[in-house]
């Protein structure tokens, strides 16, 4: 069958489709990646085939202007948790308002709507695998008639929070039902001669590489999948010094991709952070941009521009992050504890997660994350053995999840259910 795998231009959500891609490419079916023309070198890079459609999108500079407002707003923990009384409609209304304008209608620019569609309609895909925000992908597949599925690279915030919109809205009269991304994706879907439908939103499967203790249960069929690490474009290489074991606790200290390209940087003081942890009986490996190294460090810290994750992650006994989905995923991967510095939404959503089952900690912004307090946070992560038994616990749900291989006869079907005909070789199977 023919695959479109679509996501915005950005590495940190299109690394997380990748090992799928190549499973479905290895299966034998033809896989296309389409994206804005930034993301290009990422794909190639990835050995997948790139299609670039559009303009590139200028969210950064979107979200710089809103991000006081988008930030505060989803850094409540109790909203993150989900309570009820702080979920109300005023409040939603105004989150769907601000996300929609500032990023979903930013990272789905029209350019790449447009080209995404005339692409889906010149190739015809049988199923269309878009990352959770990239709207056009499911645009692509409902003009086309295409089976479609979200690929969730975290816990379902969105949805989550999205069906209690629409639970709030639905006693209203019609004309009270102000839903702006509902009112986005119609105008959009309008322009190709196509009606709204909930599954643009929904997708009609989600595809989930969470494990299922920091899933949501939510109203919408499931395939849960095993996530598998890959780092993006950076040199997957293996360096000498961890082919040899620590001799004492190794930690490691990561910024994450997307807190070095966005400037949006949970992780404040860096060169006194890592002066702290290094006053621990530990090695330390941090991985963090260039210019933060602002002055000799104490020679138990070893930093690097880069290190492949799932090579280091093995070798280490805690990892100290801001919380992103990459990280965060391959550490509870390895059954290595964390010390999660998140600052803003689904990255506190997860170390709060992380906390209550007993794999990590989380230290909030504010006093508790000063270098002293980390150091402290971390001493205590590395002294008892209960973190280490909390994520080994959490790595036993994800390595009993199916890989991306075991995935694909499932897709399949559920293509094929979806479609009704498909084209390539799993039609000339059935």
């Amino acid at each position: 069958m023919r695959v479109l795998v679509t996501s915005f231009a950005m590495d940190a959500h299109f690394n997380g489709m990748v090992p799928l891609a190549w499973a479905l490419r290895t299966a034998g079916h033809e896989v296309r990646v389409a994206s804005q023309p930034a993301l290009t070198p990422s794909i190639a890079r990835a050995g997948l085939t790139a299609v670039p459609v559009g303009d590139d999108h200028q969210v950064e500079r979107a979200m710089a202007a809103a991000a006081p407002g988008v930030f505060t707003l989803h850094q409540n923990p109790d909203y993150l948790e989900g309570r009820p009384e702080l979920l109300d409609l005023d409040f939603l209304e105004s989150s769907t308002t601000m996300l929609t304008a500032m990023f979903y209608a930013q990272i789905n620019n029209d350019s790449m709507v447009d080209e995404m569609v005339a692409f889906a309609r010149w190739w015809r895909p049988d199923l269309v695998i878009w990352e959770p925000f990239t709207f056009a992908g499911a645009v692509a597949a409902h003009v086309t008639g295409a089976a479609h599925a979200r690929l969730l690279w975290g816990p379902d915030l969105f949805l989550q929070v999205y069906q209690r919109f629409q639970r709030l809205l639905a006693p209203l009269p019609a004309d009270r039902r102000d839903d702006a991304v509902r009112d986005w994706l119609t105008w959009t879907l309008g322009r190709f001669g196509a009606e709204f439908a909930p599954e643009v939103v929904t997708g009609q499967w989600t595809i989930d590489q969470m494990p299922p203790s920091v899933r949501f249960e939510l109203d919408q069929p499931l395939v849960p999948m095993r996530y598998i690490p890959y780092n993006g474009p950076l040199p997957a290489v293996v360096p000498p010094w961890t082919r040899i074991d620590p001799y004492r606790p190794r930690v490691c200290v990561t910024q994450g991709m997307t807190e070095r390209t966005t400037g949006f940087s949970g992780l404040e003081a860096v060169a006194e952070l890592l002066e702290s942890v290094a006053e621990l009986d530990v090695e330390v490996i941090a991985t963090v941009k260039a210019g933060e190294r602002m002055r000799p460090l104490p020679g138990n810290v070893r930093v690097v521009d880069s290190v492949p994750l799932h090579v280091v992650l093995p070798t280490c006994d805690a990892v100290v992050h801001h919380g992103g989905a990459g990280t965060w995923a391959g550490a509870a991967l390895y059954g290595v504890p964390q010390l999660a510095l998140a600052w803003q939404w689904d990255d506190v959503f997860r170390a709060l997660r992380l906390e209550k089952l007993g794999a990590g900690m989380y230290l909030p912004p504010g006093p508790a994350r000063r270098p002293g307090a980390v150091r402290d946070g971390l001493a205590h992560l590395l002294g008892d053995a209960s973190f280490r038994d909390g994520a080994a616990r959490i790595r036993e749900e994800m390595l009993d999840c199916p890989t991306p291989n075991e995935v694909v006869p499932t897709l399949e079907d559920l293509t094929a259910a979806h479609r009704g005909v498909l084209s390539g070789p799993v039609a000339a199977r059935r």
